[in-house]
């Protein structure tokens, strides 16, 4: 699980901004939300929601993360060696020509790891990974430009994997790469990311998800790499299924119709959404249904593989086209250790107010300490900070202090008018 983000000089990030995913002091003892972790001696959250005014550098906390990701599984073998690295420093004052710095703090098979690097658009400055088994810290390498130091518990030849690091590519990337088995365990962790609705702005392995290949992958016959994992299709296929019947669309069954071309191309699928009405039924294709029931569809299949496989989910804008009792279900699903054993973990960025208060007559979705808020301050940088600062009473209405800006992260429209001319 994902324990603690760091991030300076990305985008509109310039000073270093930490997303916590541990919970706070305190709470009802009968809430099973936070999750005790092996190897860690703390609590963790599996939901994590990013408020903020339009603009206010929200969706840059998860773009910098899912470039992390980037970075790991691709600076060795997708990353030009003559061009620049493609990241996005601050864009105004000397943090242009500064590094950019990237770290995570993670739990893998009950054992507590620290990964960051530094890096400029020329070269990767410092990288570093360290390691608690049994409780105990661990250096397993720290680099500065080109000298590494390598600890006696990373083994492996990690002398000749120096030789071969381009001072544009991470070593975790360049070790993974050739195989080293102590890296390649941890770069797996880094692969479980998955990504709704966020474009990075650059040649990224985050695409926005392919429904129509996805789907038509779980329910068809044409099996082309869409899926992550295809071990378990029917618990896969029943979790889908089950969370679109959750939303209460009027969703009875899905089928796949292979069809094939008279031009010599690769037959294609279609996918059919069976709709229940009385005693009748009727299937529509997939590109005929509501936008806000394309939304579910796209975001359904991302989120049952995320909680199948126990992985992080970053989504930008979770209740875009949403009823908001779906955005409910969604975030409770991931909150919920029966639904979500395997502690997969949820961060998304939202201007949805119902989850933070009781509007729909149940406990609040989110707890006080999964809610952060994001504001620009005057130099037009993005400011990070969880609600928990502001120590709101335990009766008192968040939803109505975030709309009031109570908490900060609202925007000033000033005298905002639409005259005529």
């Amino acid at each position: 699980m994902l324990i603690e983000f760091r991030v300076e000089n990305y985008r509109s990030l310039r000073e270093e901004q930490v997303l916590s995913m541990e919970a706070g002091r305190g709470g009802d003892a009968s809430d099973d939300r936070p999750r005790h972790v092996a190897g860690v001696n703390l609590d963790l959250l599996p939901v994590v929601a990013l408020y903020g005014a339009n603009a206010s550098g929200k969706t840059n906390v998860l773009s910098a993360l899912a470039f992390m990701r980037d970075a790991v599984l691709e600076s060795a073998n997708k990353w030009n060696p003559d061009e620049a690295i493609p990241r996005v420093p601050f864009a105004w004052g000397a943090s242009k020509s500064q590094p950019s710095l990237f770290e995570v703090t993670f739990e893998l098979d009950s054992i507590r790891y620290q990964y960051g690097f530094q890096l400029t658009e020329e070269s990767i400055v410092e990288e570093w990974l360290f390691a608690w088994p049994h409780g105990k810290k661990q250096t397993w390498f720290e680099r500065d430009g080109s000298t590494f130091k390598f600890g006696e518990n990373l083994q492996g030849d990690n002398k000749l994997l120096q030789g071969v690091t381009r001072k544009n590519a991470l070593f975790m990337s360049t070790a993974a790469q050739f195989g080293h088995p102590q890296i390649s365990s941890i770069v797996k962790w880094f692969h479980t990311f998955e990504l709704l609705n966020l474009d990075l702005g650059h040649n990224s392995t985050f695409k926005d998800f392919h429904t129509e290949f996805g789907i038509a992958e779980l329910f068809g016959s044409l099996h082309k790499g869409f899926l992550k994992t295809f071990t378990e299709p029917e618990l896969l296929r029943h979790r889908f299924m089950t969370l679109l019947r959750t939303a209460d669309l009027g969703i009875n069954d899905i089928k796949v119709e292979s069809r094939k071309t008279t031009d010599g191309r690769p037959p294609f699928e279609i996918i059919q959404i069976n709709h229940q009405a009385g005693d009748d039924d009727a299937w529509l294709r997939a590109s005929q249904e509501s936008k806000g029931t394309q939304t579910l569809l796209r975001f359904a299949l991302p989120i049952v593989q995320a909680i199948q496989t126990g992985s992080v989910l970053l989504c930008d804008e979770l209740e875009s086209s949403l009823h908001p009792v779906m955005a409910q279900t969604i975030v409770r699903q991931f909150n919920d250790p029966v639904t979500n054993p395997l502690n997969a973990q949820l961060i998304f960025t939202t201007h949805d107010t119902n989850l933070l208060g009781t509007t729909l007559g149940d406990e609040p979705a989110l707890r006080r300490d999964q809610v952060w808020l994001t504001e620009k301050n005057a130099e037009g940088a993005t400011v990070l900070y969880p609600l928990t600062d502001f120590k709101p009473r335990k009766q008192e209405n968040l939803e109505r202090g975030y709309i009031q800006g109570r908490y900060g992260a609202v925007p000033y429209l000033g005298r905002f008018t639409l005259a005529a001319e």
